[in-house]
């Protein structure tokens, strides 16, 4: 069914952390129900709505490191491309903040 997919370890690995947050978000708003709150986004948003807009910036986070890479690699005279971990901690730092703050 996946055979058309490239599975490597930091794609299972963020697809498994995007499942984990998606159960942990539904027993927490079972818990405890969201309310509309305004941080530096420009409009007011609940959990959920932090969630999406923070999964929407890491995968473009992701994106950009993926398409960037080989230009890392030239400019800093590595002798290989980075790491996509480095991404991975990235887009986790960036969606950490955006539920965080936003």
């Amino acid at each position: 069914m996946f055979d058309w997919m490239f599975w490597t370890t930091p794609v299972a690995v963020f697809f498994i952390c995007i499942v984990l947050m998606l159960v942990g978000m539904t027993v927490w708003e079972f818990k405890s129900p969201t309310v509309m709150r305004r941080g530096w986004l420009p409009i007011a948003t609940t959990r959920g709505d932090r969630l999406f807009i923070g999964l929407l910036s890491a995968a473009y986070v992701n994106l950009i490191f993926i398409g960037l890479a080989g230009k890392f690699q030239e400019w800093m005279s590595l002798e290989a491309e980075p790491s996509i971990w480095i991404s991975f901690v990235l887009s986790m730092f960036v969606l950490a903040l955006v539920m965080r703050k936003g």
